[in-house]
């Protein structure tokens, strides 16, 4: 039996003409580890996600899944994974049930042999089991299409935000579930673009134009915040944000929901008050936050750019 569910990958580079989606791409995600993929779109993420399921191939560097080279045992690593792209792999005139048996029997599976495993999700839709993929609710086409990534018994999950578009609940439901099968010892790389999902993660590795800026816990990359940060409450925030941009003593100036977040020249530290009002700048409010991983995020990408 298979024990390695590790995810290994080595300098991976691909070029799509001139175009350098994904540029000496190196980490590794240890076996039982959940694991998130973070980035703007066009950061490299979906094509990452293909190579490792052995769809694409990279143009330089290689890749290992639970212990199979990726250009060596394709089919080998096909069986081993259960992967989720960014848009739903359902059969949308097969019913619910008819959509599980072809994955299953791709797999040389069935229902009943995966059923420990898929019962939590599985029992959540098996009532609209004779339903058309294509008329369920965005929550319930994740749910099924999860399934069918589960009916073989994966070591490994690759999924390509697969909440993008689905309700609060659903999400929130979603997450449940892989934390659930991440219990289980199943290793999971999942992007998304919601923070709020990305914290629940071991670990989060972060794209940008291609390339790798830093692997690290959700309160690790928090933690390695630099600085001190403001936010600056008003009524009029897009105004204070213009008006922030002229301060000499501003170092990044951004909107945060409503609020501002505002970082300043270390040397005018603690005078942050001060300097809004020297600079007849209007405001409700200005106080110093602790950083959200948003913020360590914002900081870390500019630091590239």
């Amino acid at each position: 039996m298979n024990t390695d569910q590790s995810i290994n990958i080595n300098n991976i580079s691909k070029h799509y003409n001139k175009t350098k989606a994904l540029e000496q791409i190196e980490f590794s995600i240890q076996s039982g580890e959940l694991c998130g993929l973070i980035g703007a779109d066009g950061s490299g993420k979906t094509t990452l996600f293909e190579i490792l399921a052995t769809l694409l191939s990279p143009d330089e560097g290689d890749a290992s899944v639970a212990g199979l080279d990726i250009r060596e045992d394709k089919k080998g690593i096909r069986g081993l994974i259960g992967y989720m792209p960014g848009r739903f792999s359902l059969y949308q005139d097969l019913s619910v049930g008819e959509n599980l048996n072809f994955y299953a029997t791709i797999f040389g599976t069935s229902i009943d042999e995966s059923y420990e495993l898929i019962a939590p999700i599985w029992n959540q839709i098996k009532p609209f089991s004779d339903r058309p993929a294509g008329k369920l609710s965005g929550g319930m086409k994740q749910k099924l299409a999860l399934c069918c990534s589960l009916v073989h018994k994966p070591l490994v999950l690759l999924l390509d935000e697969p909440t993008t578009g689905v309700d609060p609940v659903s999400r929130r439901e979603f997450w449940d579930m892989l934390k659930s099968l991440n219990e289980r010892g199943i290793t999971i790389l999942v992007s998304t673009p919601y923070m709020d999902e990305a914290i629940r993660c071991d670990r989060i590795a972060f794209l940008h134009d291609g390339r790798l800026l830093d692997v690290k816990s959700p309160q690790g990359f928090i933690d390695s915040y630099n600085g001190y940060l403001y936010q600056i409450q008003s009524d009029v925030p897009y105004r204070i944000l213009r008006e922030l941009g002229a301060v000499k003593a501003t170092n990044s100036a951004y909107l945060f929901g409503r609020n501002v977040h505002w970082t300043i020249d270390e040397k005018e530290t603690n005078q942050a008050e001060w300097v809004l009002r020297k600079e007849g700048i209007e405001f409700s409010s200005v106080s110093q936050i602790t950083p959200t991983i948003e913020d360590a995020l914002m900081q870390l990408m500019r630091g590239v750019m």
